[in-house]
């Protein structure tokens, strides 16, 4: 029908007309479950425990069933949280912090210190499963008095408050673990959060109920639902006929056509994590000039701008502008002639390539495969030959973990805490199981950062650190990611800095 004869035909039927602006007004209602399209499931519900328990997508799900010890605003500042004071001593040897009387778990027993620190001391026991194990075992010397709980930092962490806030950090009840054990706690998790768990079909969706214990009041919705779908497309899907109240991630062209329809709002703004490269220390990788030339090789801003729509900042280093310790002025710039000379140097060239497997999700991120393709032929005409492996987020942690990535392997780092050692440091050093290239060279530069207490040699240091892994493309950043969410205009949102969608924090507008 052509658009003159349409618009005729609604003229001469009212009833037509009002039905299309009912069947458009029901796919923005808002009921009273807040439905989330979300990428990501979590292969358990142990929130400390196993290397899914560092991956920065998961962490919402975690907020909301789980209580961290502090809190972050969406700036990343901390602010109080189950624990309502906390302070480094006056020489900064040791921290306090105050748990909140108010605070009780998801059976309605209280909060007491005792589970405070039996949750400080399994996060630093390396049997327990923890990632960051190495890091809280600086947290030792316990002491209790009333409702404040205290210890020492030795050796000394100069961002242990901020990561009391972060990844594999969250407190859950002793005494239900304990009467469950693990699989019992898997089937079903408990927390102290704003939400309870209700009902978990693996790969499909989790349903959680308001906690009416929750120390920071009632949400606006009884019922969340997180619907896991992977699938970018089917996430557009979800929110376009009104069967998700809010999608994440949204592909790039799709967001700019559903924030313009009715009742659709698009929310999209730089956050923490940032597209990398991960370069594992083995095989063709040792050779400097093959990781130099795949750095030189790629055009970021013209990914960015066909790819990304702009939605994207290009970096150079594992440091963006809104963390501590940034220089804009190291820089790794586009260059195929110098990629072809490298490569020519080590006997390598579009006659004769090098030739190594790269990995990637699909659908994870917004564009990440494409991004790898783009990336696959950008190195082609310079004499580099990538095979594109497609695995699931699940399994990058597990070959991480066990070192065996392959030679280059695409991921998202995120540091919701703002700190190069979150970042740069957790990334790069040797003993951490979050590395993938390690070399004592680096070690050597990073690790007395771990320890260094003046504010403004740490930083220095943290610079140079970084300007090094940049000059010897240790690792390949691309750009900070935007994170393109879209939601119905019933919902109130505020973006989160470090990418978090917090279901208590939405409220109806």
């Amino acid at each position: 029908m052509k658009r003159r004869s349409f618009v005729q035909s609604l003229a001469a039927s009212p009833a037509a007309l009002s039905a299309i602006l009912w069947s458009a007004q029901a796919r923005a209602a808002i009921g009273p479950t807040l439905t989330i399209a979300y990428n990501v499931a979590p292969p358990g519900f142990d929130p400390n425990s196993g290397s899914y328990a560092v991956n920065p997508g998961l962490q919402s799900i975690f907020k909301t069933l789980y209580d961290p010890y502090f809190e972050q605003d969406e700036d990343l500042s901390l602010r109080p949280g189950l624990l309502d004071q906390f302070s480094w001593s006056q020489d900064r040897n040791r921290i306090s912090m105050r748990l909140r009387r108010d605070a009780k778990w998801h059976d309605g027993k209280p909060v007491t210190p005792d589970d405070v620190l039996w949750n400080l001391r399994r996060l630093g026991d390396a049997s327990a499963g923890n990632p960051l194990a190495s890091v809280f075992a600086s947290n030792k010397n316990f002491t209790v008095r009333d409702n404040i709980i205290s210890f020492d930092v030795q050796p000394w962490r100069a961002n242990m408050l901020e990561r009391l806030s972060f990844l594999a950090c969250y407190l859950i009840p002793p005494h239900y673990y304990q009467q469950v054990g693990k699989e019992g706690f898997e089937k079903k998790p408990m927390g102290s959060g704003p939400y309870m768990f209700d009902q978990f079909e693996r790969g499909s969706f989790l349903r959680l109920k308001a906690n009416p214990h929750y120390w920071g009041g009632k949400p606006a919705f009884e019922t969340v639902v997180f619907k896991f779908i992977t699938d970018a497309s089917s996430r557009v899907a979800e929110i376009e006929r009104g069967s998700s109240d809010l999608t994440v991630d949204v592909p790039y062209e799709e967001y700019e056509r559903l924030r313009a329809k009715p009742g659709l709002v698009g929310v999209a703004g730089p956050v923490t994590d940032i597209a990398m490269l991960f370069l594992n220390s083995v095989g063709v990788m040792q050779d400097a000039n093959v990781r130099k030339a795949a750095v030189h090789a790629i055009d970021k801003k013209l990914i960015v701008s066909r790819l990304h729509r702009g939605l994207a900042n290009p970096i150079d280093t594992l440091l963006v502008p809104q963390y501590r310790g940034y220089d804009a002025a190291v820089k790794t710039p586009y260059d195929p002639a110098l990629a072809e000379s490298l490569l020519r140097q080590s006997g390598y060239s579009r006659e004769k390539p090098v030739e190594f497997t790269i990995q990637t999700t699909r659908g994870y991120k917004p564009k990440d495969y494409e991004t790898v393709q783009a990336v696959v032929e950008m190195w082609r005409r310079v004499g580099i030959k990538a095979n594109i492996e497609v695995y699931e987020i699940a399994r990058h942690f597990e070959l991480r973990t066990q070192h065996k990535l392959a030679p280059a392997a695409f991921y998202n780092w995120g540091n919701s805490t703002g700190d190069p050692e979150s970042s740069l440091g957790t990334a790069m050093t040797t003993a951490s199981p979050h590395s993938s290239w390690k070399s004592a060279d680096l070690d050597a530069r990073i690790r007395p950062l771990f320890e260094e207490r003046d504010e403004a040699k740490r930083m220095e240091g943290y610079k140079a650190a970084n300007a090094y892994i940049a000059q010897n493309a240790y690792v390949i950043p691309l750009f900070q990611f935007y994170q393109p969410i879209v939601h119905k205009k019933g919902l109130r949102f505020k973006p989160h800095m470090a990418g978090h969608v917090l279901p208590f924090k939405i409220g109806r507008a």
